[in-house]
């Protein structure tokens, strides 16, 4: 049944003109039927240099949104349409908006986990990657930061700037505890700990590396380390597994996985290119200052 839907998504694809992107912590089954696996950002700046037509994000709706935002002439769909991020879901634009005019003049850095309409209201966006060059970037030596408290503390740690912190997080990256790392660290003494920069900081603490998915996807491909322990989503671990059979890697809790990044199925795929159901638009007055905020951060 699985090779079956494989197939039909596969010919549903080249008679849509459709591109299939998957997020590094999506079910290994979503992974391989994509074109491309990686980040949210990186996978909408690649899918909007193709000449594809359609836009298939098998990932949560801000990443959709993103893809929309740099993709306007593409048609993009979202697999399920129920498929959020609690991170997001902390900040408003309305909230936003009150919180800038409580800190008049004071510019915006908003992580691209997201919505399109926060972006809108941002100075600049950000991922877990560039963070720290983003925030130095500014000119201003105070920052308003949202939507992930964790971010914001790791780019407060590496940079004199004041930062106020908007206080909403990743609840699966902050749920993880330093005594579920050590508990691994003892069990597997030879591995390194690689740490999402959106765990808490004494955590981070704990890390031999603290990097974004793709770097460490970098790391764990280019290190003379066999065994790696992964702080992050799980999904991840099968990228990981699959690019470095070799290696070996667990989970630094398995309690780490998000509901919303495993809803997408692949009759979810196949249905939606079928019918071209579940498509993410972003209004122009939104989108074009939300293009303006990404594009300040590519340039960097």
């Amino acid at each position: 049944m699985s090779h079956q839907i494989q197939n039909t998504i596969k010919r549903l694809a080249k008679d849509k003109h459709a591109i299939i992107l998957a997020h590094n912590y999506q079910p290994g089954e979503i992974q391989d039927i994509a074109d491309l696996c990686g980040d949210s950002l990186e996978l909408s700046i690649r899918a909007a240099q193709t000449d594809a037509e359609v836009i298939v994000f098998c990932g949560v709706r801000f990443m959709a949104e993103t893809a929309a935002i740099l993709s306007p002439d593409k048609t993009v769909i979202l697999p399920k349409d129920n498929a959020g991020c609690p991170m997001a879901d902390t900040i408003t634009p309305e909230a936003l908006t009150s919180w800038k005019q409580a800190h008049p003049g004071v510019p915006v850095v908003t992580y691209v986990n997201s919505t399109a309409a926060v972006k809108a209201l941002t100075t600049v966006c950000c991922t877990s990657a560039n963070v720290i060059r983003v925030v130095n970037s500014l000119t201003e030596d105070e920052i308003l930061m949202a939507p992930d408290r964790n971010l914001a503390n790791y780019a407060a740690s590496r940079t004199n700037k004041k930062i106020h912190i908007w206080n909403g997080c990743c609840p699966f990256h902050d749920a993880l505890t330093p005594e579920a790392v050590i508990i691994q660290k003892q069990r597997y003494p030879d591995a390194m700990f690689m740490a999402h920069p959106e765990c808490r900081c004494e955590v981070l603490d704990l890390a031999d590396e603290i990097a974004s998915t793709s770097g460490m996807l970098k790391i764990a491909r280019e290190s003379n380390q066999r065994a790696f322990i992964v702080g992050t989503e799980v999904g991840l671990l099968y990228s990981l597994q699959k690019a470095n059979p070799d290696k070996r890697f667990y989970p630094a809790s398995e309690a780490l996985e998000c509901r919303d990044m495993k809803k997408i199925t692949l009759e979810d795929v196949a249905q939606s290119l079928e019918n071209l159901t579940g498509q993410v638009k972003v209004p122009e007055d939104i989108r074009i200052p939300a293009l303006k905020a990404v594009e300040r951060m590519i340039r960097l």
